[in-house]
């Protein structure tokens, strides 16, 4: 349930910011799409880092609202859905399964997650040549409404869906799921990139978690870490 109403919050903040950019007269609206390259940063319950975990591509589209709020100055919130993810070799992979296996040579776990994302950038646009710099950097706040896996073990293939808890002991253990982590994510983005005399943009961004995604053991934190990070390469045009 708190699952369900931390989605509805996020997607009735994803669905104002789209009325109130396009209701606002000074906004500019845009759309962007555009390839993510995710993976995760894990820790385990002593803080050792676990390695393992390779970047996995996936994409993001939706919409954008440049708002200026001063000379080449502008806040820009979004609308996206975005899918994240990795790819889970050796000790990323066992940690990720705790089942007790050890992943050989060859075996791995891909996830992606499919996300309802929305972030915040504070924009400087400088004028450079015909055209606008871009340098930005500001939060998002991300829901993980889905997500499945593919799995090789042993020369075994499994496949199946991601499921996203608070607390192991909500753990469904269902036939075929995966358990992730947290559904709800709060991270920060920078980005650069260079917006075109036409409005075409060409951006490139970093993303990390603040949040610690590992879910809680019967409601205490177990010490362990994780986190989504990755890279995205989009193309934008501003109306």
């Amino acid at each position: 349930m708190k699952q369900n109403k931390s989605f509805l919050k996020l997607l009735i903040l994803a669905v104002t910011v789209t009325i109130a950019g396009t209701a606002m007269a000074q906004v500019d609206l845009g759309i962007k799409a555009g390839l993510n390259l995710s993976s995760l940063n894990i820790q385990d319950q002593n803080g050792n880092k676990i390695t393992g975990a390779q970047f996995t591509p996936g994409a993001n589209v939706g919409l954008t609202f440049d708002i200026p709020v001063g000379y080449e100055f502008f806040i820009q919130p979004a609308a996206l859905f975005s899918m994240k993810g990795a790819k889970l070799t050796y000790n990323a992979n066992d940690y990720m399964w705790q089942d007790g296996s050890t992943s050989q040579a060859g075996d791995y776990t891909r996830i992606n997650t499919y996300n309802i994302e929305v972030p915040v950038n504070f924009i400087y646009k400088p004028q450079a040549g015909n055209g606008h710099f871009m340098i930005g950097v500001g939060p998002y706040f991300a829901y993980a409404a889905g997500g499945n896996y593919h799995s090789v073990l042993n020369g075994n293939t499994t496949t199946g869906k991601m499921e996203f808890i608070n607390d192991y002991a909500n753990d469904s253990k269902a036939a075929n799921t995966l358990v992730f982590g947290k559904p709800f994510d709060v991270g920060g983005n920078i980005l650069v990139g260079y917006e075109f005399p036409n409005r075409v943009s060409l951006q490139l961004n970093g993303q990390t978690s603040f949040s610690n995604l590992e879910p809680k053991d019967q409601g205490n934190r177990n010490g362990a870490v994780l986190r989504n990070g990755g890279l995205g390469l989009s193309v934008g045009y501003r109306f």
